[in-house]
């Protein structure tokens, strides 16, 4: 299945005991047209996603001011962080707020805790001057292959559940519920041929019904990236929008990129139901900035800008023409790194500004302004690093880099990232910088037995950067960021002192 975009294995989109993605608004006239009946959407808009698993978060607030600069009207969470909601109180912008797959079985079991999950985290916030919630994402990819059913089951009941707590509320004509799935709850050898997989079939059957009774779009996240990233014979001009040598013929249609042939994938699917006229929403897609071959500055530029223009031009796809998807939000607003990285390092540099608010490449998004606008008032440690000491024999620093890179942020070393490239002792002075600016710069954190020592000149080489922290992080993070250190360390002196 060439033309498939895939889901990173095991990746689940949530946060740490207190961890976010947001949108950009893109306005687009949207046709009806006639395709299995009438495909019908009101208004198409670019957003992004928030999120939030970051050593190193800005405050709410700023992230707010930051997506109000860049005109950015619609904005997706993967869960209910009463900090950020309450950043976003009065800010106009639309908000998508996630519940973890792990909270589905209680919200499926017990409507008593479907009212209570609803009150604290939507009643609280909605309302004159709160917060503008229109959707619930009801989990985030359920039904992922590799977690092998693990909520499958808890899907329908907790949608019905909280839709009655919803309707109590008397939210349910405004707010809907929609479940984000990955692209690989569809499969096909073209797109014509797309169908659910089997041992779904029962399942969707039920979950789109319900959607299309609500007046709920259907939201699927896809990534060409991963489809490029996961297999070497993908041709890579296909993964992006500037034409391809390799295009996939179905019958009288032709597909040149990827995200075409994926979501025509799904219209098929839903077809294949009586459900084809359902609005779509991409929940999920964009292009990472480092830690993989592939994954670079110049190459997230140009996916994102041409599935951008892609969506303004609407032009649609071949199964839908002049009908692009109702929402698109691109994923991710901030770099996060905190993230697993057990799919990939990618997995820590999906987003279209660096962890401190500063855009990585110039992106114009439809709304006025050519080119992103950085966060403003970022509040930054004092410009100074940790390198390595130059004077000091450091044949003995592996176990120190080691506890370093357990602790912060090392991807950027790794082959394909931006930093693989600075040697051996650059290496060690990355590391123990990161290590360093985690530990908010405290005096102690830059010893390692001697091998490292403070420089007031930026290290940075090249697109290497070394980064100095933000002192504006939010107050909820610090005891788990404690935590999650003291933790690691405590393992590190115990395997230490064994070895």
């Amino acid at each position: 299945m060439k033309y498939h975009c895939r889901r990173r294995p095991q990746e689940r989109k949530m946060s740490v005991p207190t961890s976010v993605s947001p949108p950009l608004l893109v306005s687009v006239a949207v046709m009806t047209v006639m395709f299995s009946g009438l495909v019908s959407v009101a208004e198409s808009a670019i957003g992004v996603n928030w999120g939030t698993i970051s050593f190193h978060k800005l405050k709410p607030s700023t992230v707010v001011d930051l997506l109000k600069d860049n005109k950015i009207q619609k904005v997706k969470l993967f869960e209910a962080d009463p900090l950020v909601l309450r950043a976003l109180m009065g800010s106009g912008i639309q908000v998508m707020v996630g519940i973890p797959n792990e909270m589905l079985a209680a919200l499926s079991s017990s409507p008593a805790d479907a009212d209570l999950w609803v009150r604290q985290n939507v009643s609280a916030y909605v309302g004159k001057g709160g917060a503008d919630i229109r959707f619930i994402a009801v989990g985030n990819e359920p039904f992922l292959t590799s977690y092998n059913g693990q909520f499958q089951s808890y899907v329908i009941p907790a949608m019905a559940n909280l839709q009655q707590s919803l309707v109590r509320a008397n939210l349910a004509g405004y707010i809907k519920l929609v479940v984000p799935c990955n692209a690989d709850a569809y499969e096909g050898n073209v797109p014509s041929q797309g169908a659910f997989r089997s041992e779904l079939t029962q399942i969707m059957t039920q979950l789109v019904s319900f959607l299309n009774s609500n007046g709920s779009p259907f939201v699927v996240n896809i990534y060409p990236f991963l489809s490029l990233y996961g297999n070497s014979e993908f041709p890579q001009d296909y993964a992006f929008f500037e034409g391809t040598t390799h295009p996939v013929i179905d019958g009288a249609n032709t597909y040149t990129n990827a995200f075409d042939g994926n979501y025509d994938t799904l219209i098929a699917a839903l077809s294949k139901m009586g459900y084809g006229q359902m609005p779509i929403v991409i929940g999920e897609v964009g292009w990472p900035t480092d830690g993989a071959v592939g994954a670079n500055l110049t190459a997230a530029e140009v996916f994102n800008q041409g599935l951008i223009k892609h969506v303004l031009s609407n032009k649609g796809t071949p199964l839908r023409p002049a009908v692009p998807p109702m929402d698109v939000y691109l994923f991710s607003l901030l770099d996060e790194g905190a993230k697993s990285t057990l799919p990939g390092n990618f997995e820590r540099h999906w987003g279209i500004f660096s962890f401190d608010g500063q855009a990585k490449y110039a992106l114009d998004l439809g709304l006025g302004n050519k080119k992103l606008k950085n966060a403003k008032n970022v509040q930054y440690l004092p410009a100074r690093w940790c390198i390595a000491n130059p004077n000091r024999d450091l044949s003995e620093v592996a176990n120190h880099m080691k506890l370093a890179c357990n602790v912060a942020d090392c991807t950027t070393l790794n082959y394909g990232g931006s930093c693989n490239a600075i040697g051996a002792k650059g290496n060690v002075s990355y590391a123990f910088n990161s290590y360093y600016q985690l530990q908010m710069q405290n005096e102690k954190s830059c010893n390692f037995d001697g091998l490292g020592m403070v420089t007031f000149l930026d290290p940075s080489v090249g697109d290497c950067r070394f980064l100095v922290g933000v002192t504006d992080t939010s107050a909820s993070f610090r005891p788990y960021q404690r935590w999650v250190v003291g933790c690691i360390l405590m393992l590190w002196q115990v395997w230490a002192f064994r070895v």
